[in-house]
């Protein structure tokens, strides 16, 4: 994947992933990596958000865990003369 690349593949998942995850600028990772003995520019970093992210977002999605339904799906209504009562409404806090 990041074959050819003159920075090792940890920089470069390093870098993309500090700049989507934390909502920084590209100068503010620029500066991170500074610390770290690295001398990037931040179009360097811009290319590679840009080449990279779609191939993460889908490495990355594969072992997300799906978001579970709202526990109102639980919920039974029973509309009675145009006022809502429930018929069954489990309580949220209580583990199963």
């Amino acid at each position: 994947m990041f074959g050819g690349r003159h920075f090792d593949g940890e920089i470069i998942v390093l870098c993309v992933r500090v700049y989507l995850r934390y909502k920084l600028s590209l100068r503010d990772v620029v500066e991170m990596m500074a610390e770290r003995g690295l001398s990037l520019a931040h179009t360097t970093i811009l290319r590679w958000v840009r080449r990279y992210t779609p191939e993460f977002v889908k490495r990355w999605n594969r072992f997300a865990t799906p978001a579970g339904r709202s526990w109102l799906d639980n919920v039974s209504f029973l509309y009675e003369t145009s006022q809502q009562v429930y018929l069954f409404a489990p309580d949220p806090f209580k583990v199963c």
